[in-house]
């Protein structure tokens, strides 16, 4: 499809001017289903590229890089490789990438804040777009969800308040548990200096070939630390009202749109989230704001999870205003909802408009041809939660397709070639 093709078919899709007060915005213009998993295969314009089809590959933290460098490998190179050949010119979101030193909580998560993660990636992206793919990488900041072993000279983590995660375990760089650290607020200075990272970072992803990136705004981490009213009782222009704690992320993403284009630029949200202690008492308000304002700068998406999970499990949806359809009816560009997915939920969904694009997590992990199984009615390969966060390259690159493990990923899958195990497993 040329440039221009995509152009009008982006036109098509647009949901008219933002909707008022919880008014229903129009439907985007869709070719009939003529069965009930066609709409799975519906071409769909993103920004500047057109997907093949409304399946995301989701950011998942798998923890392999196990370098002193914390740069992709080569078995990355093979894991995005798999994803990449299954997801059919589909979308594909990276984990959660560190946008620099501070960044870091977890143990064995890659950065793209240096020159050799840069093109560490870069063998990655040239990889998964030869396959046809669209790849975008999310940028992340884990904000106090860290430790100070974590953090330059040991420093205190960076949050928007000196206020600790309680009775929460990390995992330190060499598997030990421990308490997290109590952090230190962000100053102003240091606040515009994370944008600063932000853009760097963006500006790194694009040069290691990537078509776009998603600023991680979600799950209690940096940004959402500023977002929700819990922790964030700040009494600068950086706390209080809704418009002060969104101030924060909206200034992220202007700088990384200015910088990479905003039509190469999403966010992922989570509007009802009380991982790592956040809380909000009016996330609708305070997301219904927050949306309005990245639709303003034109952004290319919102990522938004479903309030039906929590970390990596499901749970119950204690209420029925907790749903993210009021965020869909405010919205105007493409809405990825993720959380939770099956076939028929995701058909479901998009068949009813409720989303544009539907993002797949441990399904998708542990069946890289997630789409044929789903268009043939296949069995899945069952996930191993133990391996989520493992460094081993079992339960990372032995998921077979359904003709068998690829031929390139036997070699990882050698003995000799497997990682030691730190225990951390499933655990985050």
């Amino acid at each position: 499809m040329s440039g221009g093709e995509a152009k009008q078919m982006l036109a098509s899709q647009q949901q008219g001017p933002h909707p008022l007060k919880g008014e229903k915005a129009p439907e985007p213009s869709r070719s009939p289903a003529t069965n009930d998993k066609e709409v799975l295969f519906q071409s769909w314009a993103l920004g500047p590229h057109v997907l093949k089809n409304r399946l995301v590959y989701a950011p998942m933290t798998r923890c392999r890089a196990t370098n002193p460098g914390l740069e992709p490998e080569d078995r990355h190179v093979e894991y995005y490789s798999q994803r990449a050949r299954g997801c059919e010119g589909g979308l594909i979101i990276t984990e959660g990438t560190v946008i620099s030193e501070t960044g870091h909580g977890y143990p064995f998560v890659p950065g793209i804040y240096t020159d050799r993660q840069v093109e560490a990636w870069r063998k990655v992206a040239n990889e998964v777009k030869s396959h046809g793919a669209v790849f975008y990488m999310q940028l992340w900041h884990v904000g106090r969800t860290s430790h100070h072993e974590y953090q330059p000279n040991k420093a205190p983590p960076l949050s928007s308040v000196a206020v600790k995660v309680e009775d929460q375990d990390v995992f330190l760089p060499d598997g030990i548990l421990s308490k997290m650290t109590t952090p230190q607020a962000l100053c102003k200075a240091g606040i515009e200096q994370v944008v600063k990272e932000y853009r760097q970072a963006a500006l790194n992803a694009m040069k290691a070939g990537f078509d776009g990136v998603e600023v991680h705004a979600a799950n209690g981490y940096l940004l959402d630390q500023f977002i929700k009213p819990k922790p964030n009782n700040r009494s600068d222009e950086y706390g209080g009202s809704i418009e002060n704690r969104c101030r924060f992320p909206l200034e992220v993403v202007k700088a990384v749109g200015e910088v990479v284009g905003f039509d190469r630029v999403g966010i992922r949200l989570y509007p009802f989230c009380t991982d790592q202690q956040v809380d909000d008492n009016d996330p609708i308000g305070t997301n219904l704001y927050l949306i309005q304002q990245l639709d303003k700068l034109g952004i290319s998406y919102i990522h938004v999870i479903e309030p039906r999970v929590a970390y990596n499990y499901d749970i119950e949806v204690s209420h029925k205003s907790k749903t993210n359809e009021h965020f869909r009816k405010a919205w105007s560009r493409t809405f990825i909802s993720a959380g939770g997915y099956n076939c028929k939920k995701t058909i479901d969904v998009l068949e009813a408009g409720k989303a544009d694009l539907v993002a797949v997590a441990r399904h998708y992990l542990a069946n890289p041809d997630l789409l044929q199984r789903w268009r043939i009615d296949a069995p899945l390969n069952k996930y191993n939660r133990d391996k989520f966060y493992s460094q081993g390259n079992d339960g990372y690159l032995d998921y077979p397709f359904l003709d068998g493990v690829p031929q390139s990923a036997l070699h990882f899958l050698d003995h000799k070639h497997q990682i030691k195990e730190t225990g951390m497993a499933g655990k985050f």
